[in-house]
């Protein structure tokens, strides 16, 4: 437990800068290594890439047993905190919801990201609270990155600043450490909303978003791929299977690591 303690710390401790956290999200345990290789300071899962590595629909579908099963093979391939996509919490009782996320601390999570998505904000709020109760009693201090997707569902179109300023309110309220408002690209809306909550500032890779250099400056403290990079490796891995079954090998390896090198990485 004491590492975990120490993972957490270090995790929270990234969200207070000076420096933007930058979380290229995985899917694997192979990937985690790989993104620890490359100096990333935490591992974050997406919870689409993850899903489909396990031939499962993302959207609380993939069985809670498997994605823990998942966590714990990465938990062993790293040393990094392991900060996990929990989508809605594979529920709506805030009880389920908590055990479900209990099984990924135990798994070797030190921070999730709990979605609002169609759910209410006093519902969510209601399901932060269960698992911050919960994650007490497991001995981990959890951080809950509550991502709000106002930006994506349109559910107060022109009014979406306010709508998640009033959200953020909330969930800070009910517990909640960070805020991720994936889809949010304007730099005015992103300023606003970060000066307008005490909670670090989460946005996700996206066409039009700001250049990295400029999100600390508008208060923004963590940048997330998302899917980005599963969907990249999903086409490049449908092109080169189109490519070889036609009966072409040159392309195959293009850009390719080496051999040697990825398995000198899981040693």
């Amino acid at each position: 437990m004491t590492d975990r303690i120490t993972q957490s710390a270090a995790f929270r401790a990234l969200h207070a800068g000076p420096e933007l956290l930058i979380l290229p999200n995985v899917s694997d345990a192979g990937g985690a290594r790989l993104m620890e290789s490359l100096g990333a300071e935490a591992i974050a899962t997406t919870s689409s890439g993850l899903a489909w590595a396990h031939a499962w629909p993302d959207g609380d579908r993939l069985p809670v047993e498997i994605h823990a099963a998942a966590i714990r093979e990465i938990a062993r391939a790293v040393k990094l905190p392991i900060t996990v996509d929990a989508e809605g919490g594979y529920g709506r009782d805030p009880a389920a919801v908590a055990e479900a996320v209990a099984r990924l601390i135990d798994a070797g999570a030190v921070g999730i990201n709990l979605e609002d998505g169609a759910e209410t904000p006093d519902a969510t709020g209601a399901k932060i609270a269960a698992i911050k109760a919960a994650a007490a009693r497991a001995g981990v201090d959890l951080f809950v990155n509550t991502r709000t997707d106002v930006f994506l569902r349109q559910p107060a179109p022109g009014r979406e600043v306010e709508e998640t300023q009033m959200r953020a309110r909330l969930y800070a309220d009910s517990g909640a450490d960070g805020l991720f408002i994936p889809g949010a690209t304007d730099p005015a809306a992103i300023k606003a909303i970060a000066d307008a909550t005490r909670l670090p500032l989460n946005v996700m890779a996206w066409p039009g978003l700001p250049p990295i250099g400029d999100l600390a400056v508008l208060g923004v403290r963590r940048l997330s791929a998302g899917a980005a990079i599963a969907q990249a490796v999903w086409g490049l891995t449908r092109r080169l299977g189109e490519g070889f079954l036609r009966g072409g090998m040159g392309e195959l390896f293009s850009g390719a690591m080496g051999y040697g090198e990825i398995n000198g990485l899981m040693n």
